[in-house]
């Protein structure tokens, strides 16, 4: 027999992470989290506790779904995060956590549910469809080798990079807005805060090593980037991989080789810090056509990701 029940608080977390471990193992971005690590994540100013559900099988724990609620997001879009244990799979367990997850949204006052699949979770994504949940978005995880990066690419080599200094309030708030500047016409996006882009900076729990820098033309500064490195990601993949964690150009200064620029200094830090290779994210749709510029960087997909929605 199935049973869901709610996630207690300070009770449920060592069950949680062993679940979501095993759910995920297999995915190329995922490594393993601890309990540690997930408390930490649990303190983004973003989080919200409730909508948590463990399915029992039997009396034996099989899968989690978090039916998340982003705290400061004003549209009513909530965001389903399921996933089951390999050996309970095939048993219907997927369907009824995505069930429980719609049901605690619509009574949160969601309109709008959205959920993701690897695109190699190919029984989520028919899952996803036959819940009538339609496909809204593609995103690449892509990779570069140090060896293969293309340089003279057009970079605007007038343009001066500084390091963002995290002493500095002032820097911490330019960074904010740049953020929020040059994301605001991306799909998802909501305004972020000073307290999450703290977090981000201070206390994200996967990085070990995290750099920001701010890309100057003429004295304005005009971008930035973000780099980071999770060592404990490197570990357990066997590699020395960056990561790209951000980079935007503000509207006005895009197509002048800016992006170009702020990309290979990125590359050349993390090659610096004894690094072979970099990863990052990108919406394949998104509007500054940033993939193109990965691309002619020398990024290959190395996976995708599809993202659904359906009205609630």
């Amino acid at each position: 027999m199935l049973n869901m029940r709610r996630f207690v608080k300070g009770v449920d977390e060592p069950v949680w992470v062993e679940v979501l471990n095993a759910a995920r193992k297999e995915r190329e971005d995922w490594r393993a989290i601890t309990v540690e690590e997930m408390l930490l994540e649990e303190k983004r100013p973003e989080f919200d506790f409730e909508g948590r559900f463990i399915a029992e099988l039997d009396g034996k724990v099989s899968g989690i779904v978090h039916a998340h609620v982003d705290k400061l997001r004003k549209d009513r879009k909530g965001f389903i995060r399921f996933g089951v244990i390999p050996e309970f799979r095939g048993r219907g367990i997927e369907q009824q956590l995505i069930e429980t997850a719609l049901r605690e949204l619509r009574v949160r006052g969601m309109t709008t549910a959205q959920a993701g699949a690897d695109s190699k979770e190919g029984d989520h994504i028919q899952l996803l469809e036959a819940l009538e949940f339609k496909h809204v978005r593609v995103g690449s995880m892509m990779e570069i080798d140090f060896a293969n990066v293309s340089r003279n690419i057009g970079e605007n080599k007038e343009v001066a990079i500084r390091p963002l200094q995290k002493d500095l309030e002032e820097d911490i708030k330019l960074f904010n807005w740049l953020d929020n500047e040059t994301f605001k016409e991306h799909f998802d996006f909501r305004p972020s805060t000073l307290e999450e882009i703290r977090h981000f900076l201070f206390s994200d729990p996967r990085l070990q090593e995290q750099e920001v820098f701010f890309a100057l033309l003429d004295g304005e500064t005009v971008g930035c980037i973000g780099v980071g490195i999770d060592e404990k990601y490197n570990l357990e993949k066997k590699v020395k991989a960056g990561e790209i964690l951000t980079i935007g150009v503000l509207k006005a200064y895009r197509r002048t080789g800016i992006g170009a620029r702020l990309m290979l200094h990125g590359l050349e830090t993390l090659k610096a810090k004894g690094m072979t290779r970099a990863l990052l994210g990108v919406d394949d749709y998104n509007p500054t056509k940033a993939i193109r510029l990965y691309e002619k960087v020398g990024f290959r997909a190395k996976k995708k990701d599809f993202t659904f929605e359906r009205e609630l």
